[in-house]
């Protein structure tokens, strides 16, 4: 299987060596992990006994994607993660907001004007005729008189 360009300029540049530095591994660690971990007491400094233990499984598991101890778990766990993250909602996301039907209906309101147009034309009438509505229809106010 080959292995990523990014993983290998990672560790060709050394960089990997910082994701074993204790500071970025107490990042990695889960909160159950660090709750039951208790704070030795023969340093002071407050270091947790399970920093040794993410070392061991850093080195059991070189490629770690954080989303679980086990390797095998972590990788179909990463692999879910990414397939429903990228297949699902950005792929199928994006056909769905490209297939939805147009806000304004623009299109269709500009076909249906020149159909109207054609039609009056055919039959010889003005586009806009002066009685669009029935004048017996409309409800006016009251003429206000001078006083």
């Amino acid at each position: 299987m080959a292995m990523p360009l990014w993983v290998r300029a990672l560790r060709l540049s050394g960089a990997a060596r910082l994701l074993r530095s204790p500071r970025v591994q107490n990042l990695h660690t889960s909160p159950a992990l660090a709750s039951k971990a208790p704070v030795s007491t023969a340093t002071g400094h407050g270091h947790h006994d399970h920093e040794d233990d993410m070392t061991d499984s850093y080195t059991r598991n070189p490629d770690w994607h954080g989303f679980s101890e086990d390797p095998e778990a972590d990788v179909q766990n990463m692999r879910t993660v990414m397939f429903c993250g990228f297949s699902l909602c950005l792929v199928l996301g994006s056909v769905f907001v490209y297939y939805l039907p147009p806000r304004k209906m623009k299109h269709w309101a500009r076909r249906e004007a020149e159909l109207q147009i054609k039609k009056r034309e055919a039959l010889g009438l003005p586009l806009i005729d002066m009685n669009y509505c029935d004048p017996a229809s409309l409800v006016l106010p009251p003429l206000e008189e001078d006083e």
